[in-house]
């Protein structure tokens, strides 16, 4: 306690260098913690963006991730509906379950037969209103810009498509597409009537529809079917949404659940390709995980079957954390080294001043050890006061930093986001942070320490 005392007293003796010193760390600390709390939004978001869309876990036949996606018919889940109704009545699972929902997701070819225009899309088949509660979850109370919506209250037979198709499909007009412009006038055949409802609806392996009040958004899909041959349907388009990203708006296509199998099953069992399985909170994935494969292995285990999470499935986010990690990692060592700099300049113009008084201290029996320590505690004692006011400083700039509403547009995206830092729920950040600051702070008083530690008793007593 005395040589904490004794370290206060003589960093209250040169208070503009202390105040200098303190300015610096805490500058430092405030850079680390704001860029870091960008940093971690960022991940929350990007989690959130992949968790909405396919759930925390995924149960999968084993090979469809790797060859399933040209042929869903062959790797799809059989009896889906069974494991399903296991899932939700599981004791461990059903209080940590948000959402269990089954989802059919096929390749094919949507065209606008009257207008004479195709494009391959990526088609998925949902339930319209789990689906809407899986674009709801939220776990991180991130400001959403935008309403999520999905074809919940819609007839069986609609679909909404990406902005990109619609531009493709030349339906901006009866969609009401903003900023959707026409295309260039190009040389191609007449374009002929629309394909006949029957003729669509018996390739589909369903009765005749209605004539629908919506013709002009009416499209034609082609996929394949349990048969190897291609099958064609239709279905009435009720919205075009921006996706938020770009490639994935071009090629984006869902529709009803029981519509998707009616395309490629026709009157086979129909089956899904995946069953989404969607969290209230991302800390229970390891449990759940185990759960899963626990009842696989033993309910169905006549099935090949495999539980793939949403960091397998998304690619994309494991590079982007490992690309920031590198970068937050990186500021840090320099800040680091700016901060351990000038502490050690610090203490090293410190010895120097008190030369005198170091060597009547080793006069009256101070050994080197102590001389040692106090100068070392007066580094740690400077790490300390600049860790607690740079976490203080940093909350207080993110809680500006986030109510400015501030958005931008990530790489990849047309939609803006909302800007936003996370610091003050970050304990194990700010924890890290601050006994970083503390250990470098001590670490740049050592030098200075061990140089007055080694000064003769007489040299220092006569210095001037």
């Amino acid at each position: 306690m005395s040589t904490l005392l004794l370290s206060l007293r003589n960093l209250l003796r040169n208070r503009r260098r202390s105040l200098m010193t303190l300015l610096a760390m805490v500058i430092g600390l405030v850079a680390v913690l704001l860029f870091g709390g960008y940093i971690r939004d960022i991940n929350y978001a990007l989690q959130s963006d992949f968790v909405r869309l396919t759930g925390h876990l995924q149960i999968q036949h084993r090979d469809y991730f790797l060859y399933g996606s040209g042929n869903p018919a062959a790797y799809g889940v059989r009896d889906y509906e069974r494991i399903l109704r296991a899932i939700r009545a599981h004791p461990e699972l059903a209080p940590r379950l948000n959402v269990a929902t089954p989802v059919l997701q096929y390749g094919g070819i949507a065209g606008n037969f009257a207008a004479g225009v195709s494009r391959t899309v990526l088609a998925t088949g949902t339930v319209a209103e789990e689906q809407q509660r899986m674009r709801e979850w939220n776990d991180y109370g991130l400001r959403m810009l935008s309403t999520p919506r999905t074809l919940a209250g819609t007839p069986p037979d609609s679909a909404v498509i990406g902005t990109g198709v619609a531009r493709v499909l030349q339906l901006c007009t009866p969609l009401q597409v903003r900023d959707c412009t026409s295309p260039a006038p190009v040389d191609r055949p007449v374009a002929g009537a629309a394909l006949p409802d029957d003729v669509a609806a018996l390739t589909a392996g369903q009765p005749p529809a209605a004539p629908s009040a919506a013709a002009p958004t009416r499209i034609e899909l082609l996929a394949p079917s349990t048969r190897g041959a291609p099958n064609v349907g239709t279905v009435n388009v009720v919205r075009a949404e921006f996706q938020g990203i770009k490639e994935l708006d071009d090629v984006y296509l869902t529709m009803h659940l029981a519509q998707a199998q009616r395309l490629i099953f026709g009157r086979d069992p129909p089956q899904v390709t995946a069953i989404a399985v969607q969290l209230k909170h991302t800390a229970d994935m390891p449990a759940v995980r185990a759960s899963l494969e626990q009842m696989m292995a033993t309910s169905f285990a006549g099935q090949p079957l495999r539980i793939v999470d949403y960091e397998t499935l998304n690619p994309f986010y494991g590079q982007t954390l490992g690309m920031f990690d590198t970068m937050f990692g990186f500021i840090a060592v320099l800040i680091g080294g700016i901060v351990l700099f000038t502490v050690s300049n610090t203490m090293g113009m410190a010895v120097v001043e008190r030369t005198t008084e170091i060597g009547t201290l080793r006069a009256i029996g101070l050994r080197r050890s102590g001389i040692r320590r106090m100068f070392v505690v007066e580094g740690m004692v400077l790490g300390l006061i600049g860790a607690v006011l740079g976490i203080l400083a940093a909350m207080a700039a993110s809680l500006a930093v986030n109510e400015m509403g501030i958005t931008w547009t990530p790489p990849g995206r047309i939609e803006p986001v909302a800007l936003a830092v996370r610091v003050g729920s970050e304990h194990r950040m700010m924890l890290v942070c601050a006994v970083g600051l503390v250990i470098v702070a001590a670490l740049s008083a050592i030098l200075p320490a061990a140089r007055a530690a080694r000064m003769t008793i007489v040299d220092a007593l006569r210095h001037v």
